[in-house]
């Protein structure tokens, strides 16, 4: 038999159980009642749980975070329980998988189920907006500045809108809740490539749902959480590529799965580099292999080699500023962790003032922990039947063992402040290898004698990841609501600031650039439609809040406001009196003291009152808008600073 003809016969993962497995008609519509009624119980109890949660964060009452796990624990249980289980039918397991992404959907749309909340989503929720209103694709955006070269998302949200009338933000959640079920299934058919036991396809599913990104992060209105879905079908098709042993099958699904690349590409920048690594690493271990799995290595060399030409000429051809987008991020945090490892100063304190509980916390830092024992168990049983498994199950197996082991070392990245957030986003990809790796192993241990107690091991492993990985990811203020809190991007729509950006719109109109903090430069640059800036190394517009009382403000940057033709300036004056919840002002490299206090004093922020080159054209009880006036320039300061 040939080589081609061997894994084809290996490769076909049943559409169900074995046949001794199967059970008959009447057991099957018991089995399906049954499952059937669980769930819609345990669903209901949740989702009540759910907003139990949500209600006590928002009255300030204590309880929301037993709540909230407590309601996420009574549905994930019992949905892993009934997706795992021998007996379950084909059909119900795609039942059970589909109700569980639809469910763990449900935190971030009880969250934010009328408009855009975090920080990202002001931005794409403008983006998408805009070409709804204008029709134009690749527009420049002012919150986040590379996502108008990644429309992806934004045509299919606003394509969306257009063809079935629904707003901008219910188009949205349409696509959204559709690409959460996609990447729960996607994971199950990468899992499904490699072997052919279906419940390891649903254990890897339920694995990779414990990831620090699924629950909020992958389910915000962002670039991610659609290339993230098309990435793991991408990589599905890819694997049936290398499984088929006919020449046109072959081309044709590596036809698909280029297409899904060019689409992952077209979306988001670091999923599409991600993607053409796990393809990458693919190749490797299938190369490593060699023997029966040369002509699949050729395969695999090409998808990743076509699939990593696509991005860099998109990102040469079409996005250029990516690259100084991204550097900065790892730059700074491989230099803080250096300092950190050296003795010096650059770390941060995890947790610090957090309110989450003590049981939390503690989960946060087990987390890791478990994730690493998981994949020391995973390597051992790969390295056990590496010899007698089929070939390309055993490579791919090792490339998605180095995937997951990525985890790892960007778990220490969280020390620094500038790779916290680049480690955070890593871990929806690296967590892919963890879930599809330790797959078989949870199925194996399912398989033992001793199954009762490896079942109660392996639910409450999953509860612990559960709610630490959750924990680690993301602060409280992010997770829950609550009173609005100055420097929280979650909480930045505060109806003050909310009133001064529907001022400025009506009265001035749109698309007008200004100079603003983070937090009213997101309600200005979405609801507000307006170009704000909140500055940068090489354009420090902070520096205006920064100056002291008649002080000079520097003549470069006046004459970039002037000639890029800046028109007004916004003007919170809460920048003295209290300290962000994030410890931002402005952007993350920002040269300004985090000391636990202020950064700013009040005669700082009330300067430009005496400034002639400034006109007040708004006042409200914390929020000044000012129009520029470039042509006073140089004229006698009016009055004195109050």
């Amino acid at each position: 038999m040939t080589t081609a003809g061997r894994l084809s016969r290996a490769r076909v993962p049943r559409g169900g159980l074995a046949r001794d497995d199967a059970p008959g008609f009447s057991g099957g519509v018991r089995e399906t009642a049954w499952c059937a009624a669980t769930l819609t119980a345990a669903a209901a109890a949740g989702a009540a749980a759910l907003v139990v949660a949500y209600r006590r964060a928002e009255w300030g009452e204590p309880g929301q975070f037993a709540f909230f796990w407590a309601g996420m624990v009574l549905f994930t249980l019992p949905a892993a329980y009934w997706g795992v289980r021998r007996s379950t039918a084909p059909r119900l397991r795609l039942a059970v998988l589909a109700g569980y992404a639809c469910f763990t959907y449900l935190p971030k749309l009880l969250r934010n189920p009328s408009g855009p909340l975090y920080h990202d989503e002001y931005a794409h929720w403008g983006q998408a907006h805009d070409i709804l209103l204008d029709g134009r694709l690749f527009q420049q955006n002012s919150i986040v500045r590379v996502i108008g070269d990644y429309p992806g998302l934004h045509a299919t949200v606003s394509s969306m809108a257009a063809l079935t009338g629904l707003t901008v933000w219910h188009a949205a959640l349409l696509v959204l809740i559709t690409a959460h079920v996609l990447l729960v299934l996607g994971v199950a058919a990468v899992a499904g490539q490699l072997w052919p036991d279906p419940r390891i396809g649903v254990a890897a599913a339920f694995v990779y749902s414990l990831n620090s990104s699924f629950l909020f992060f992958d389910t915000q209105l962002g670039y991610e959480s659609l290339a993230i879905a098309v990435l793991v079908w991408a990589l599905a098709c890819a694997l049936r590529a290398m499984r088929s042993s006919r020449r046109g099958v072959r081309i044709g699904w590596s036809a698909v799965a280029l297409l899904l690349a060019v689409v992952t590409v077209a979306t988001h920048h670091l999923t599409a580099i991600w993607l053409t690594g796990i393809l990458g690493l693919i190749a490797i271990t299938c190369t490593l292999r060699g023997g029966e799995l040369i002509g699949v290595a050729r395969v695999a060399w090409g998808l990743a080699a076509r699939t990593g030409l696509i991005t860099v000429l998109w990102m040469a051809a079409i996005a250029p500023r990516t690259s100084s987008y991204l550097d900065p991020y790892l730059g700074r945090a491989l230099g803080q962790f250096g300092g950190l490892a050296g003795g010096g100063s650059g770390g941060r304190t995890l947790f610090s003032q957090s309110i989450a509980p003590w049981w939390e916390r503690a989960t946060a830092y087990a987390a890791p922990g478990f994730a690493l024992l998981v994949m020391t168990g995973a390597a051992a049983l790969w390295w056990r039947r590496r010899r007698t498994a089929d070939p390309l199950t055993s490579a791919g197996t090792a490339a998605m063992l180095l995937v997951g082991a990525l985890y790892f070392p960007a778990t220490l990245l969280i020390l620094t402040p500038a790779g916290a957030e680049g480690a955070r986003r890593s871990w929806a990809f690296s967590y892919l290898g963890i879930a599809v790796a330790a797959a078989p192993l949870i199925i194996a241990l399912l398989d033992r004698r001793r199954r009762v107690f490896a079942g109660y091991l392996l639910l409450t492993g999953c509860a612990l990841m559960l709610v630490g990985n959750n924990a680690a990811g993301m602060n409280p203020s992010y997770r829950f609501p609550g009173p609005p809190v100055f420097g929280s991007d979650t909480r930045a729509a505060t109806p003050e600031v909310l009133a001064a950006a529907a001022w400025l719109r009506e009265t001035q109109g749109r698309e007008i650039r200004l100079v603003a903090d983070r937090y009213s430069g997101l309600i200005f640059g979405s609801y507000g439609e307006q170009q704000p800036t909140t500055g940068s190394a090489t354009f420090p517009t902070y520096d205006l809040y920064r100056a002291g009382p008649g002080r000079p403000i520097s003549a470069a940057l006046l004459e970039q406001l002037r000639s890029w033709r800046f028109e007004f300036l916004v003007v919170d004056r809460r920048m003295a009196e209290q300290v962000p919840d994030i410890r931002i002002y402005f952007e993350t490299n920002e040269p300004i003291p985090h000391d636990g206090r202020p950064a700013f004093t009040r005669a700082q922020l009330t300067k430009f009152d005496t400034m002639p080159w400034l006109i007040k054209m708004y006042d409200g009880p914390h929020v000044a808008i000012y129009r520029f006036d470039f042509g006073r320039l140089g004229a006698t300061t009016r009055g004195s600073v109050r």
